[in-house]
């Protein structure tokens, strides 16, 4: 089985450098940016089967970068898009919803293992996604 990869978007090192080190432990291969430019960047290049992106960054916010994927999508496409946010029933997550945001995930609210059980799930619902599609051809 080849590594699942993982985007991390996020300018909080605190957070930053605790969920690189559970994803890592797991096995997942991850690359980690810590602004909205850097990650579309990233995005754009396609080929992750998990983008974790975080709404209020420098430079550009995730919002920013969810609008500009949905004009442009990236040549080789990425699994699904879960924000990292501590905003609760806010309308930009609606927003990022309508933007083709898969879940959102609030930062104060979750620990590493949550955290870790969820990317298992997103990777496996992802997964299974494109086994139908596989299948259909």
């Amino acid at each position: 089985m080849d590594k699942k990869r993982i985007l991390l978007v996020e300018d909080d090192q605190y957070t930053r450098e605790l969920y690189q080190e559970v994803i890592k432990d797991e096995g997942y291969f991850l690359d980690s940016v810590t602004n909205g430019e850097e990650g579309l960047e990233k995005i754009k290049k396609g080929g992750y089967n998990l983008i974790l992106l975080d709404i209020m960054m420098p430079k550009m916010s995730g919002l920013e970068v969810l609008r500009s994927i949905k004009n442009e999508p990236p040549k080789i496409p990425n699994g699904p898009i879960v924000i990292l946010t501590n905003l609760t029933n806010d309308p930009i997550l609606n927003e990022a919803y309508g933007l083709n945001a898969r879940d959102f995930v609030v930062k104060s609210d979750i620990t590493p293992g949550e955290l870790i059980e969820k990317i298992k799930g997103y990777l496996e619902e992802s997964g299974n996604k494109e086994k139908t599609k596989q299948e259909q051809k």
